[in-house]
């Protein structure tokens, strides 16, 4: 008992030693951001600004991108367009830029990124205030959709990081026995990202982040033709996510659910449920709850009162959806509710949406079939477990899905027959808070992976090495029998090699084994091989 004593003081000491340096913040320099040249000129002054109406049917304007807020129409500034040759520059001091960032350490990395994330944390407000005025989305909606994404992948990669980046030891077969193989991971260079509009903190942020931590640089928005020089490419391309209610569920949260994976950010939401597929033993107890929700939700400008949902980001947008829903009707879709709006003024209404439920729904429907990108519920009933997973699988997409019942082994068995890139069991779009998940589709959805381990490593160059194990005493040979000239015996000794290395039974590989060894010792007379009974 007395050896132990020490072992355990020394352990408990340790661990209060780990707990206080848990406890204790790291040292982080503040970060100031000004973002006055954007209101320089006089045209892009608050004071001055006005109703913005864009352009239908005449070419837009090349030289410079005209900001408005959607949910006001009010004209935000511009910023100009780059040139082809100006991106190259900026592509070019990117490259300089990443030569020494390359040579950073992992330590200095993470201090960067806490850096980035305190900034963040005491700008909350900033950052939800202007994606609301870029996209029309909801104070609540930004800080879930811009906020807490980009923190929460700011943490996965403070934690693991450098675990996944380090070299990774691999086993090196029988062949190899003397020798060890890892990966190593290094920055490709300059990391280019088109980032769509719907999220612009998030999505730019996103990619930038990994391929920072991993010693690259980054340009967003920059447009290249991957295909015409052979650049590593990962495209996500949207979805047409099935949501999946079997009958055993707490029917009043998954139906809050629903609407939330409908109505996140007006429905501009990759990952949003686009597809609700109900069982049609509580179809209409679900359908009558969703109503109920509908109504009570108030839609308008976010930052001009309380509202639940916001604008639609484009004025060319809200025409689609309501094509989408024109046709749902002329093919024998029913509307159970639309939402109403709140008090948005004439020159606003063209930029909401409201919420709309449909009914009576099928597959012949685009709106079962072509990403709507909106605030529309489509709910189509199911009898069994096969068919729903016919109807789900009945897609160009195959981003997401979400499957829910009171039986998780069911709804498991359900996801794991769906064709998609990610799955959420009871829950909605959860894979993508779990940063250490990849997130990525298959069929139209696009393809490769980024967030994750397999995001981040798709920001390096991945290089096999092999290396002595016991150096110098133990390194590889060419054995004589297969030195150039090669031997007459040549090829039964490689026969022999491959029975001693890969021989199904311990006797087969010692019988070879002990051949082998003759054939060497016998290097100018060649041996009769024979075969083991």
């Amino acid at each position: 008992m007395a050896f132990w004593w020490p072992l355990l003081v020394l352990a408990a000491a340790y661990a209060l030693c780990r707990v206080l340096l848990f406890l204790i913040p790291p040292t982080v320099p503040s970060m100031e951001v000004d973002a006055s040249d954007v209101m320089e000129e006089v045209n892009q002054n608050k004071e001055d600004s006005f109703i913005y109406v864009p352009r239908k049917g005449k070419a837009a304007q090349t030289d410079m991108v005209r900001c408005y807020e959607p949910a006001t129409m009010k004209y935000l500034g511009y910023f100009p367009a780059l040139t082809p040759d100006e991106v190259q520059e900026h592509v070019a001091q990117a490259r300089k830029a990443q030569e020494i960032w390359a040579k950073s350490s992992f330590k200095q990395r993470r201090q960067f990124l806490r850096i980035l994330l305190k900034y963040i944390l005491e700008h909350q407000d900033l950052i939800c205030e202007i994606s609301s005025r870029d996209t029309g989305k909801t104070m609540v909606d930004a800080s879930l959709g811009e906020i807490m994404t980009t923190c929460e992948k700011i943490h996965w990669l403070l934690d693991e990081g450098e675990k996944w980046l380090k070299p990774e030891y691999r086993s090196c077969g029988r062949s190899m026995l003397h020798k060890t193989a890892k990966v190593e991971f290094y920055p490709l260079g300059v990391i280019g990202a088109i980032v769509s509009w719907n999220y612009p903190f998030h999505n730019v942020f996103n990619p930038m982040l990994a391929a920072v931590f991993s010693g690259n640089a980054a340009v967003i928005k920059i447009m290249q033709k991957a295909s015409e020089t052979l650049i590593p490419v990962t495209l996500e391309l949207g979805g047409k996510d099935a949501f999946i209610v079997c009958e055993d569920v707490d029917l009043p949260n998954v139906v809050q659910v629903a609407v939330r994976a409908a109505l996140q950010s007006s429905g501009q939401n990759c990952a949003g449920a686009e597809r609700f597929y109900v069982h049609k033993d509580i179809y209409p107890t679900f359908v009558s709850r969703v109503v109920k929700i509908i109504k009570s939700i108030s839609v308008g400008p976010p930052l001009s009162g309380r509202y639940d949902m916001g604008a639609i980001c484009m004025i060319e947008h809200s025409e689609r959806l309501q094509n989408l829903v024109n046709d749902a009707l002329d093919k024998g879709a029913e509307i159970a509710v639309r939402g109403s709006f709140g008090n948005l003024g004439e020159d606003a209404v063209d930029q909401f949406f409201p919420p709309t439920v449909l009914v009576n729904v099928n597959h012949t429907m685009k709106i079962m079939q072509e990403e709507a990108f909106g605030p529309i519920l489509p709910i189509m009933k199911f009898s069994s477990d096969e068919e729903v997973i016919q109807l789900a699988n009945d897609s160009k997409y195959g981003l997401g899905c979400a499957v829910f019942s009171g039986n998780q082994k069911r709804a498991i068995k359900i996801a794991s027959q769906l064709h998609c890139g990610v799955a959420a069991i009871n829950d909605f779009a959860s894979s993508y808070m779990c940063q250490s998940l990849p997130f990525g589709g298959v069929k139209d959805s696009g393809f490769g992976r980024f967030a994750g381990v397999e995001g981040l490593r798709a920001c390096c160059l991945v290089k096999a090495v092999v290396e002595d194990r016991w150096w110098p005493y133990v390194k590889t040979m060419i054995p004589k029998p297969i030195q150039y000239p090669v031997s007459e015996n040549g090829f039964a000794f490689q026969q022999l090699l491959v029975e001693t290395l890969y021989g199904i039974s311990v006797w087969d590989r010692l019988q070879s084994l002990v051949n082998l060894l003759k054939m060497i010792s016998e290097q100018k007379s060649p041996i009769t091989r024979r075969k083991s009974r």
